[in-house]
């Protein structure tokens, strides 16, 4: 049913949804390879219910390539979850004709069939509290940023496709998960100490207004964060789009880093992929 509406305030189809992944495809896929995704579903169209769907679903193509891991949830590690691995064009397609909007996915790879590697990924989800909006975030992740790069470390800034901005560190796959995780919590209680009219680091909701969350939990071995070039499941077809360190430094007005689908294509045809770097990382967390 491609014609059927899953973005109603704009009118962009299921058939619109399945083009864009299509068309990105070449850019997305090396970012999700041996990735476990979380699928967040919405069947009958944003402004309906959505699930999320770490199970493969039922009746799966046998090409689907797959992987079953212990539950996040699982103390014990006794249940497992069979996840989807995005391998290749065709099953991009099926899970965006699934109605998959938004692909969620962990700071770390497969390594072999059950094992997760250590994350080659750090992130820090900047979320501002209203009337906070992205251009405080930006402020922000220029503040995380000197931070990083006096530990040596570079950050990718990509929106998160709603209301926010994120910041990806490259890294080796050789630390545990704890230690990134630690690291990252230390670098936002920092902030906030430094800099507490803007910055917070606790997660309560009754803190964020007017400030911007810095957001370090998202290091967790157990948690996701939404791709780079995946959909957002907003009013219009928004995308987590990556962004230059020269626009997040001069961004004065929230507009100015809201990307739709089309908009995003158009750039990666410009551009390339901003995000290559995350491909190829370089550096070490410091003991």
């Amino acid at each position: 049913n491609l014609d059927k509406v899953l973005y109603p305030a704009v009118g962009f189809s299921k058939g619109e949804v399945i083009d864009y992944y299509g068309r990105i495809a070449p850019v997305l896929l090396p970012h999700i390879e041996n990735r476990p995704l979380t699928l967040k579903r919405y069947p009958h169209g944003v402004d309906s219910k959505f699930f999320y769907a770490k199970n493969v679903p039922a009746g799966a193509p046998a090409w689907v390539r797959t992987a079953k891991l212990p539950s996040p949830g699982s103390s014990k590690d006794r249940d497992e979850v069979e996840y989807v691995l995005a391998d290749g064009l065709a099953t991009l397609v099926w899970t965006a004709n699934l109605a998959a909007l938004e692909l969620h996915a962990p700071m770390w790879r497969l390594e072999g069939r059950r094992r997760p590697a250590p994350p080659d990924l750090m992130v820090f989800d900047l979320d501002p509290g209203a009337p906070a909006t992205v251009v405080e975030c930006c402020r922000v992740a220029e503040l995380v940023r000197e931070l990083l790069d006096a530990d040596g470390l570079s950050a990718l800034p990509k929106t998160s496709g709603s209301k926010g901005l994120q910041l990806y560190v490259p890294l080796r796959p050789e630390r545990p998960w704890r230690d990134i995780h630690q690291y990252a919590r230390r670098l936002a209680e920092r902030l906030e100490r430094e800099y507490p009219r803007l910055v917070v680091s606790n997660m309560r909701k009754a803190l964020r207004g007017g400030k911007v969350l810095v957001d370090w939990s998202q290091n967790n071995a157990a948690k996701t964060t939404v791709v780079v070039y995946s959909l957002r499941a907003r009013e219009r077809p928004t995308v987590s789009t990556p962004v230059s360190w020269r626009e997040v430094e001069s961004c004065r007005r929230p507009e100015e880093l809201v990307f739709l689908a089309g908009d995003v294509l158009e750039r990666v045809e410009r551009l390339g992929d901003l995000f290559a770097p995350a491909l190829r990382p370089e550096r070490s967390l410091a003991a």
